[in-house]
């Protein structure tokens, strides 16, 4: 049986069991790193890593096209890269989007980790001001989507412009962005590093636990840094055995409080990584969310 490194670690992964008996079959890594891969329109770096890289896929048309920033999962971690989700982003751009689907260095990687990871995306993101012109890309109506710790990361570039002055990850003027969709996401890095969601990744991510590490969970959290300021859509698996929806509940409920427009979708029989599959039963709700943010 397939392993990898995503939602608890290194395990191998099961279908989803409900009171001693089995329950809906929900989609494997396997059949989520065996999707089609169709290839972008061009790759573009946006720093000197050989992770710092983006894809870009364009719609037809004259544009200027509206952008969703494709933020991947995996646990921070290599070797999971942006492979698995090309066809998410084909499909976005099928819909008439530009797709900006971004790699990153993680851990494992040179420079993973704290800050390394965090700086990456916010590069990645705000590199979009260098191509806009060229590709006739509408910077005004810019979203981000991202999956399990790419959900995370997703959330964290909204929250960019409430980092404290002396911050090492904060920039001066961030990308504006119109909204984020996350999916499966993990936007509270104390209840997940609890949880041991991903194994002892937010502990490596951190360079710590989140008790040795407050300043670093307060700046990088997103359930910490709320309200962000901009519509945030959720979208859950109810299947979902590795990242527990509650952690999307609980987000959506303190940013609510705290002043944000957030909506929550728990989509019913299907788990994690359906989530990201185009011609799964989830891709509705995806679809919705990203059309409600642009709208």
């Amino acid at each position: 049986m397939r392993t990898l490194a995503l939602g608890l670690g290194l395990l191998p992964l099961a279908a989803v069991a409900v009171t001693g008996q089995a329950g809906p079959r929900v989609m494997q890594a396997s059949e989520l790193v065996g999707l089609p891969q169709p290839p972008a329109d061009h790759t573009i770096a946006y720093a000197e890593a050989k992770q710092q890289v983006a894809e870009l896929r364009l719609p037809k048309g004259a544009g200027p096209h509206p952008v969703v920033i494709v933020i991947h999962g995996g646990c921070w971690q290599t070797p999971w890269a942006m492979d698995h989700v090309r066809s998410l982003a084909a499909a976005l751009t099928a819909e008439g989007l530009a797709s900006w689907s971004l790699e990153y260095r993680r851990l494992g990687d040179p420079g993973g980790g704290w800050p390394g990871t965090l700086e990456d995306v916010a590069r990645g993101a705000d590199h979009l001001r260098c191509v806009a012109q060229a590709h006739r890309l509408d910077l005004g109506r810019v979203v981000a989507l991202g999956h399990s710790a790419g959900g995370h990361l997703a959330l964290w570039l909204a929250a960019r412009h409430k980092l404290p002055r002396d911050s090492e990850l904060r920039t001066d003027s961030p990308l504006s962005l119109q909204g984020i969709v996350s999916l499966a996401g993990i936007p509270d890095l104390r209840a997940a590093a609890a949880a041991k969601v991903c194994g002892d990744a937010v502990a490596q991510l951190l360079g710590g636990s989140p008790t040795d590490q407050e300043s670093r969970v307060r700046q990088s959290s997103p359930i910490e840094l709320v309200p962000l300021g901009l519509r945030q859509r959720v979208v859950c698996g109810a299947l979902d055995n590795l990242v527990p929806s509650d952690l999307s509940r609980r987000y959506q409920e303190a940013a609510s409080k705290a002043g944000d427009d957030v909506g929550l979708e728990m989509v019913g029989g299907v788990g994690h990584f359906e989530l990201v599959d185009p011609t799964s039963l989830a891709w509705p709700a995806v679809r919705r969310a990203v059309a409600d943010l642009l709208r």
